[in-house]
């Protein structure tokens, strides 16, 4: 809208720079009608100045509570990865390691199925479930994966360690490296039959760490020096 030249950004932009101008015609304050947004009926500037206020103050709120909220669960999650990391240091028999992992790992986070295989294990472990011969490609997609897989089970020979591969609709595997090795020696599986638990959209950060941990604590498992 224009006026003889004169703009609504240049009345906007002369009653930004100019407050006074409300304090030398205060009675506009009151006599403005607006449209309210709750409603058709007409509200008084100050009225929809404070309504605008409500909106913001209870946006901010819903922002607040939702901060609030991912910090609990942040907490909840941090408590559950140290039971699990202090369920793998109190594991003296390092045999028993590989169980007790995924066994804590299902329960603190309610992770359907796990499943492990370690194939650089001191031949000590040669008679050990998880030290179960694994084919040639299993090896070599573990070694390829910079980040762990997360998606849905399409047949993977690594489901086959799961307890009812059947059900394992999607899967996360995820490598075990040695002091951050390129190759790996061995694979952690987690799976659920839940299509939506593992897709490869995720974040794979926390995956990660997971795998940094177990990676760490199975080391105990391969030949000396």
């Amino acid at each position: 809208m224009s006026i003889q030249g004169i703009t609504e950004a240049d009345i906007a932009n002369y009653l930004a720079n100019n407050p006074a101008f409300f304090e030398r015609h205060a009675e506009l304050l009151a006599s403005v009608q607006l449209t309210s947004p709750h409603g058709q009926r007409a509200v008084s500037l100050q009225e929809r100045q404070m309504e605008m206020l409500r909106d913001k103050i209870k946006g901010l709120e819903g922002k607040i509570i939702e901060m609030i909220r991912n910090g609990q669960e942040n907490v909840a999650i941090a408590e559950r990865l140290h039971r699990w990391t202090r369920t793998l240091m109190l594991t003296a028999d390092a045999a028993a390691l590989p169980e007790a992992l995924t066994r804590e790992l299902m329960h603190q986070f309610m992770i359907p199925q796990s499943g492990i295989r370690v194939w650089g294990a001191d031949a000590a472990f040669a008679a050990q479930p998880f030290a179960q011969a694994v084919s040639k490609d299993v090896q070599s997609l573990a070694a390829s994966l910079t980040l762990p897989y997360c998606g849905v089970n399409s047949g993977f020979e690594a489901a086959q360690w799961l307890d009812d591969p059947a059900s394992a609709m999607s899967i996360a595997m995820l490598p075990l490296r040695h002091g951050g090795g390129v190759g790996a020696f061995g694979m952690l599986v987690l799976a659920s039959p839940d299509p939506t638990r593992y897709t490869a959209e995720m974040g794979t950060e926390f995956l990660q760490r997971i795998g940094e941990l177990a990676s760490a604590s199975l080391s105990r498992l391969l030949p000396a020096g």
